[in-house]
């Protein structure tokens, strides 16, 4: 009987299509953006939803469209609006599971024998040592990630923060690039300057030297209109002193000697007056 429920399932698993079409469908349905450069988003935390410890939630999922079967309601208590409300049990993958279970068993293609019991002993001690020691263990793990993500997030920091300080030596050297332009103005500016007066000071030296010579030219002319006018003088005095005779000459004292006696007089006049 169960051995045709299994064949029933597998005639409708056929039918409805391949499970390895809906796996792929399911896989796909997780790439749905398209392909670019974007930044690979960062992994998350913990894993996807599972059943039972070790089944993951997308084969439940996969599997309800095909194997799903209302067994019973569950009336559960709404928190919202404080009512019953009917939630349905599908338990067509568990059915599918038990389904195949008992019909290897019943065809003999699983034979329980004394590897059975060890299986099921070795899978009891490591449920017992995952319940027992998961929590712990997983918050070391948790703890050498954090260590782990704390020196990268470290590593990452210095080398943003070297970086930053890049970016600041770069720009503070582009605003000392633009600002070569007007420090070479400046200094062609002071060249043309220095140039200026340089200039300036061997023209004002020219004129000074022309004015100098100038000068000098016109005291030699002074020089030689004196001598000229005192070899005149001299010349006229000792042609006036040669042509005067012993006689004008006593002649000219006597003259000059009736002259002073009547000024003389004069003189005496105006003061008793």
């Amino acid at each position: 009987m169960l051995s045709r429920l299994v064949f029933v399932s597998a005639s409708a698993l056929k039918s409805s299509g391949p499970i390895g079409a809906g796996v792929v469908h399911a896989s796909r349905c997780l790439h749905t953006s398209s392909q670019s450069l974007a930044p690979v988003p960062p992994l998350p935390e913990k894993g996807g939803k599972v059943r039972h410890g070790f089944i993951p939630e997308e084969l439940f999922q996969l599997l309800y469209p095909k194997t799903g079967v209302t067994v019973f309601s569950l009336n559960q208590l709404d928190s919202s609006t404080s009512l019953f409300c009917k939630d349905y049990l599908k338990t067509g993958p568990y059915m599918l599971g038990a389904g195949l279970l008992l019909y290897m068993l019943s065809k003999e293609i699983y034979v329980i024998n004394h590897e059975t019991f060890a299986a099921a002993s070795i899978g009891a001690v490591i449920i017992y040592g995952v319940k027992k020691f998961g929590p712990s263990v997983g918050a070391f793990a948790d703890k050498l990630n954090e260590e782990k993500v704390a020196k990268a997030q470290e590593v990452k920091d210095v080398a943003m923060s070297s970086l930053v300080q890049a970016t600041e030596d770069e720009k503070k050297e582009q605003w000392r690039v633009e600002g070569r332009a007007m420090l070479f103005d400046a200094k062609r500016n002071n060249v043309a300057m220095l140039l200026e007066t340089n200039y300036r000071e061997r023209l004002h030296m020219v004129t000074n030297e022309v004015k100098r010579r100038l000068d000098y030219q016109i005291a030699l002319q002074d020089l030689n209109r004196r001598l000229e006018q005192e070899h005149m003088i001299n010349w006229v005095e000792k042609s006036v002193i040669s042509s005067i005779t012993p006689q004008q000459e006593k002649e000219s004292i006597a003259k000059c000697i009736t002259d002073l006696k009547v000024l003389a007089k004069a003189t005496q006049a105006k003061a008793t007056a």
